[in-house]
């Protein structure tokens, strides 16, 4: 598909110089407390944390959404910039993005995503935003004057887009650092205005572009975006910082389930109920579902598996048919009365990462009565919803590798 509504376009990145890439790269935002914040920058200076939750430089007892932790983030970045720590590239570019985790490997394109196509829907969502959270964006943004946590973004199959992105990682990177997490990351400068040119061609080709992770900071791109139009200002806040991944390369992990009780019931007569919708068969070992259909159990020390009765998933409907969602209305929601997994306070949730030792953990302690394992949604799935236009339960997928913050933003000038 050809359009005129172009999806992205380089911009002139500030980076950190190669020498203080590994002192300046951070987590993001959002998967860090506080005050774990504060832990990991110890002796770190230039750690983008002190950007990205500047909190971490006021008294504790600062409220994180005060006007004063968005001006100290301001005054940390110029700092950082006055310091010559952190540089503007001298004209628009391209950036190839590398991932490494374990023998997991995944390369994409940093590049400027067009708010247009946001609101269009060419760039598409799959999750609702809270108005909180987008205004902390939208005041973050407008403090910096810049965006400095990328937003996640999938590409459908292109050999093509693939091909030019790894002819771009042949050249020697700017950025080439391991993370104290063990997380490879790689960048390459694509400054050529052929290479450029034929990158552009190739993604303002493509049907759509989808949000894996970020729907909070597109949101409040657009919000930018909107709020600056007609005031005769650079074009550069119709733009947003992306990462742009290959579906097919990007790596979803489980996102787990534990419940603070039963809804009243004794385990057997838990068991009992789930049995109605699930063969149930004890195991010896802690299940991690190889296929969509299949669910682990663990309660009072011992897990279960659980296999859906196939006439139970709606197959047709692309939200319904979700492991999340036949869980949460097979079993949360019909037997243990969890309907709205957005504000019930007897469900939590455990992203893959921690693995199946985690949800052992949590119900061992007492803390939970039980814990559900879960085979990783499908990427096709993700897009399948988005393309319906249609919305996925909360904490439907744990995309691993995380992005570093810091490695390259977007100024808004």
């Amino acid at each position: 598909m050809t359009t005129t509504l172009p999806l992205i376009r380089p911009f002139t990145g500030l980076r950190p110089r190669s020498e203080q890439a590994a002192a300046v790269a951070a987590p993001p935002y959002d998967v860090l407390s506080s005050d774990e914040a504060r832990v990991r920058v110890a002796g770190k200076p230039y750690s983008f944390l002190h950007i990205s939750k500047a909190e971490i430089d006021l008294p504790p007892d600062v409220d994180h959404f005060a006007p004063e932790v968005y001006a100290k983030s301001a005054e940390n970045l110029q700092k950082m910039i006055a310091a010559g720590v952190l540089f503007r590239d001298a004209k628009p570019c391209y950036y190839a993005y590398r991932l490494v985790m374990g023998t997991h490997t995944q390369t994409g394109l940093i590049a400027a995503a067009s708010v247009a196509a946001y609101d269009a829907n060419r760039i598409r969502k799959h999750e609702f935003t809270r108005p909180d959270k987008e205004d902390d964006r939208v005041r973050q943004i407008e403090a910096l004057n810049a965006q400095t946590g990328p937003v996640l973004l999938a590409h459908p199959d292109s050999d093509e887009a693939e091909r030019l992105i790894a002819a771009a990682t042949t050249r020697a990177p700017i950025i080439d650092i391991t993370a104290d997490d063990g997380i490879k990351h790689t960048l390459w400068l694509i400054d050529d205005a052929n290479a450029i040119a034929r990158i552009s061609a190739v993604f303002d080709a493509l049907n759509s572009l989808y949000i894996a992770d970020g729907h909070h900071r597109s949101a409040a791109a657009s919000r930018v975006a909107a709020a600056r139009r007609g005031q005769g200002a650079p074009d550069s806040a119709e733009y947003f910082l992306t990462v742009i991944f290959p579906a097919r390369q990007m790596h979803i992990l489980d996102y787990n389930r534990v419940v603070r009780d039963l809804n009243g019931l004794s385990p057997d007569a838990f068991l009992k109920a789930v049995s109605e919708c699930c063969r149930v068969t004890p195991s010896s070992t802690p299940v991690k579902p190889e296929r969509s259909g299949i669910f682990g159990l663990y309660l009072e020390g011992r897990w279960y598996q659980l296999v859906i009765r196939p006439e139970l998933v709606p197959l047709q409907d692309p939200v319904r048919r979700l492991d999340v969602s036949v869980l949460s209305e097979q079993i949360l929601d019909s037997i243990l009365g969890i309907a709205d997994l957005r504000r019930d306070t007897r469900i939590d949730f455990v992203g893959g990462i921690r693995g199946l030792p985690e949800l052992e953990r949590r119900v061992n302690s007492g803390e939970m009565a039980a814990a559900f394992s879960l085979f990783p949604t499908p990427m096709s799935e993700l897009m399948s919803v988005a393309d319906a236009n249609e919305i996925m339960p909360p904490k439907s997928t744990w995309f691993e590798p995380k992005l570093a913050d810091g490695l390259v933003s977007h100024v808004l000038d």
